[in-house]
């Protein structure tokens, strides 16, 4: 079974993390084959506003063409920078953001989503 939403683990440990500056959270996704695409499409367009009042952008979105190392074949990756950790627990607690969820939901097989810091170094 694929991977669509965090744990409640997971997100405690979010939650938790001391850390305060701006994070890039990278997406790798895999559609449904009738109408994922365009399902995930409609999530993005209902939670734009949402994306627009709390400062996330999106820094990069391709479809992957193929995997050159390991095996696992995802369709697209999509980067978004984000002010802060709590800029996206606040997205995740969003009513409205919460109604667009259901798109994201039906449009995915499987998913993987990681926090990288944007610390300078």
């Amino acid at each position: 079974m694929g991977k669509i939403l965090p744990t409640r683990q997971q997100f405690k440990q979010l939650m938790e993390m001391d850390y305060e500056g701006p994070i890039f959270m990278i997406n790798l996704l895999k559609f449904k084959p009738d109408g994922g695409a365009e399902s995930y499409a409609r999530y993005v367009k209902s939670g734009s506003k949402v994306f627009q009042e709390i400062g996330i952008e999106v820094v990069f979105r391709e479809k992957i063409s193929m995997p050159v190392i390991g095996d696992e074949e995802w369709d697209e990756i999509l980067i978004a920078k984000y002010p802060s950790i709590d800029a996206f627990i606040e997205m995740n607690r969003n009513k409205e953001y919460q109604k667009s969820v259901q798109f994201r939901t039906e449009a995915l097989i499987d998913s993987r989503l990681y926090l990288v810091k944007a610390e300078e170094g």
